[in-house]
């Protein structure tokens, strides 16, 4: 009985203790330690077990983000992920719990990290232009502040310092004056913050620099505004279709120009000269755009002709093959302004010495036909301008042109833009003046209108009334030069109509012939009597044409006069 007892005792143990094990949940964890990278990352773990539901005891860390705490599944993966960096290695414990299962623990680690912030750029490089210019790039940082520096003193910034997030930064670069490509590097810095580095490149100017020999600035000959100097000019000629020719001084039919040409010249009644140049097809080196020293000796030359008469000369750069005038556009900008620079440091070094009877001018007819021409061509006046001031000596007083847009007046009137010049009242403005076409440059009949004959009041025909000025006669001559005085004269800054003439139509005969050179006389004597009422320094051009359509008052082989009428009439209405 007493054996009975025992072994129902036993059995009953043994099934109490088969019900307990029964009773307690399976929980496993597959991955029980997890290394998180400096930089941050994630990583997953599978949890596995049978009880209803498990859960996560997340420590209070705020840099340890789960993908869930808690569920339902029997199997489930979880994803660790940390996105915040650590000045110090950090750890922390998952506790993971489910029924009455034993604990599973998985440790989290990361290790420290040189930065705890993000520093980025939308830039990686800049190229910046020889003339210098300014480029914007966008800064991103989670830094309480950044700073931004350069490694060179060329460059600048329109702000170095800031707080967290978005910025924009404007970065300048000086003009680069020297021929060499100079590099530089930006560097973009904020504590605990990965360093950013931008690199920057800019080219060095196309040509070397001719301003070998800058001089300490003299005035000796030099006292006159521009305002003064207009007051001495009575008259002016243009020396036309010969030193501009590209070929040569004599391509374009012309002979040499001599003392004896000028002489003529000034005893005519001219006591100004305007001498147009090329000086683009007179390089002894196109690739440094180097100017021939020969034929800088042959104007030279020709510019002591007009001063051994005490005449006041213009020197400018003329059509030259286009490469200016055709070209106020922004593509070629920076080329040209480099060509402008080159041609002026070595025109104005080797004139230098000559006084105020010498004038510059920086151009010739720039086709210009709206504003963003107008800021090219403004680029290109004051290239002249500072090109020739940096030579110093007298060339820091000397009265400098600058040409209207096309030079023509009603774009003047409203597109001109005048460039800065440090040496007060020593500027002029230039325009031409050829209207109408149809009378003073029209050669042929075309669709738009056909050639006039004859200009002005009592000088129309009755016989060929078709050949009659339709307009651009006296009443066009006052409003046009009336804009001019208002715009500039009035204001202190004189205008020299460095261009005005009519060919001559000789192929007419008898009475048409007649009344046309008579009417032509008409337009000289009116457009030069009224250009010096107005304040505007007239000067004829003459291309030393002596055939039809040309229109020379001399013949320079013969050294005589040519157009008598012409001559007078010019010389009558500049009285």
């Amino acid at each position: 009985m007493k054996n009975l007892f025992l072994l129902s005792t036993l059995m009953l143990f043994i099934t109490l203790q088969a019900c307990d094990k029964s009773d307690v949940n399976v929980l496993s964890v597959d991955l029980t330690e997890i290394s998180i990278p400096e930089e941050g990352g994630n990583a997953t773990f599978v949890i596995t077990t049978d009880a209803r539901m498990w859960q996560i005891d997340n420590p209070g860390s705020d840099w340890i983000k789960l993908s869930a705490s808690s569920g339902e599944l029997k199997t489930a993966m979880i994803t660790v992920l940390v996105n915040t960096l650590t000045a110090a290695p950090r750890t922390d414990t998952l506790t993971i719990t489910a029924g009455n299962a034993k604990p599973v623990y998985v440790v989290v680690s990361q290790a420290e990290s040189e930065f705890l912030y993000t520093l980025s750029s939308s830039l990686n490089s800049i190229t910046f232009k020889r003339s210098g210019n300014e480029v914007a790039f966008r800064l991103n940082t989670t830094a309480p502040e950044w700073n931004v520096s350069s490694s060179a003193d060329w460059i600048s910034f329109d702000k170095t310092t800031g707080t967290e997030n978005e910025s924009y930064i404007t970065v300048s670069a000086s003009p680069n004056e020297g021929i060499e490509k100079r590099e530089a590097i930006i560097t973009l810095s904020a504590e605990y913050a990965p360093a950013v580095e931008i690199e920057v490149t800019q080219n060095g100017e196309i040509y070397p620099n001719y301003n070998t020999s800058p001089q300490e600035p003299d005035n000796t000959g030099m006292t006159s505004t521009a305002t003064q100097l207009a007051s001495m000019i009575n008259l002016g000629w243009n020396l036309g279709n010969s030193l501009e020719a590209p070929g040569g001084e004599t391509t374009w039919g012309n002979p040499a120009t001599t003392q004896a040409l000028i002489d003529l010249v000034k005893q005519s009644g001219f006591n100004a000269i305007r001498i147009p140049a090329a000086w683009n097809s007179h390089l002894s080196n196109s690739a440094t755009a180097k100017i021939n020293p020969t034929w800088l000796a042959r104007v030279k030359e020709v510019i002591q002709y007009a001063i051994n008469n005490d005449m006041y000369v213009i020197l400018n750069i003329h059509w030259d093959g286009g490469w200016l005038e055709n070209n106020c556009t922004l593509a070629k900008q920076e080329e040209n302004n480099a060509k402008q620079k080159a041609f002026w440091e070595q025109i104005a070094t080797y004139l230098r010495n000559f006084d105020e009877h010498l004038l510059f001018a920086g151009a010739n007819e720039p086709n210009v036909a709206n504003a963003t021409e107008m800021s090219v061509l403004n680029s290109y006046s004051q290239t002249f301008i500072d090109a020739v001031r940096s030579t110093g000596g007298k060339n820091t007083y000397r009265t400098l042109i600058i040409q209207g847009p096309s030079t023509d007046i009603e774009k003047t009137n409203q597109l001109m833009l005048m460039p800065v010049d440090n040496t007060p009242n020593r500027m002029m403005v230039e325009v031409h003046y050829y209207t109408p076409w149809n009378f003073c440059g029209m050669t042929e009949d075309a669709s738009w209108g056909n050639m006039f004959y004859y200009w002005g009041e009592g000088f129309h025909s009755d016989s060929d009334p078709g050949r009659n000025a339709t307009y651009g006669e006296e009443t066009t001559v006052l409003t046009n030069f009336g804009l001019m005085k208002s715009k500039f004269v009035d204001k202190g800054i004189p205008v020299v109509l460095g261009e005005f003439s009519v060919l001559r139509r000789s192929a007419l005969t008898g009475d048409a012939l007649t009344n046309h050179l008579a009417s032509r006389a008409y337009f000289f004597k009116y457009v030069t009597q009224q250009a010096k009422a107005h304040g505007l320094l007239p000067f004829y051009w003459d291309n030393g044409g002596r055939d039809n359509n040309g229109c020379a008052l001399f013949n320079r082989s013969a050294l005589s006069v040519f157009d008598q009428q012409a001559l007078d009439a010019l010389i009558e209405g500049a009285q």
